[in-house]
């Protein structure tokens, strides 16, 4: 499977099985892209940052909130959970999306704001990718994504929904996340290329270029 980040945060999922797009973005949120195509779209909420799914090519089918879905053997599974600590009461509701395909389980956590609770972290056991918002103001911060790693231990993490420099809007950048996980520095990657393997024993942190 080959991961491409577009930005914020929307990634493509691209297999022999298919195609996914997450979260995509609006066109004031200050990324570029040459509208991809997809079989399948996720969005987490109701933000001009994660559902402009009109901006996505190849009639896909677009999933938004819970339940289970299945489009050429790709599987998913939405989880209810809330963009905010307070059950919603700031911010509403956001759908944690666990990804099946290609021998692979693959979470996108959306615009989290708070730690997964019991029910939530047994379902997201053995995960190959998590997709974590890093970038704090609208969903998890530096410190509670690490702990969010931490609970969840995924062989790879990429965080995305941070400050960059085309970005407009306000978020913290990727440094603290990158001290919370004791790394100084990371190399970014243009893609990852990843197969499904049980021999990784410590999570690997991966950053992607937009």
């Amino acid at each position: 499977m080959e991961i491409t980040w577009y930005g914020h945060s929307c990634f493509r999922l691209r297999g022999k099985e298919g195609t996914v797009i997450t979260d995509p973005f609006g066109k004031d949120a200050g990324y570029e892209w040459a509208r991809p195509r997809a079989d399948l779209v996720t969005l987490s909420h109701e933000h001009d940052n994660h559902n402009a799914w009109q901006r996505v090519a190849g009639d896909p089918k677009v999933v938004h909130g819970p339940g289970e879905y299945e489009i050429n053997n790709i599987f998913i599974t939405g989880i209810g959970s809330f963009h905010d600590n307070k059950k919603g009461a700031e911010r509403g509701r956001n759908t944690i999306y666990l990804i099946e395909f290609e021998d692979m389980r693959i979470c996108h956590l959306g615009d989290l704001g708070h730690t997964p609770n019991e029910a939530q972290a047994e379902a997201l056991s053995g995960l190959d990718v998590l997709f974590v918002p890093v970038g704090g103001v609208s969903a998890l911060n530096a410190a509670q994504a690490a702990e969010v790693v931490s609970q969840l231990e995924p062989r790879v993490v990429i965080p995305m929904h941070y400050k960059t420099k085309v970005f407009t809007g306000k978020l913290d950048g990727l440094d603290k996340f990158l001290k919370e996980m004791g790394h100084t520095s990371v190399e970014e990657q243009e893609t990852l290329k990843i197969t499904h393997s049980s021999d990784d024993e410590e999570t690997k942190l991966v950053v992607l270029k937009y």
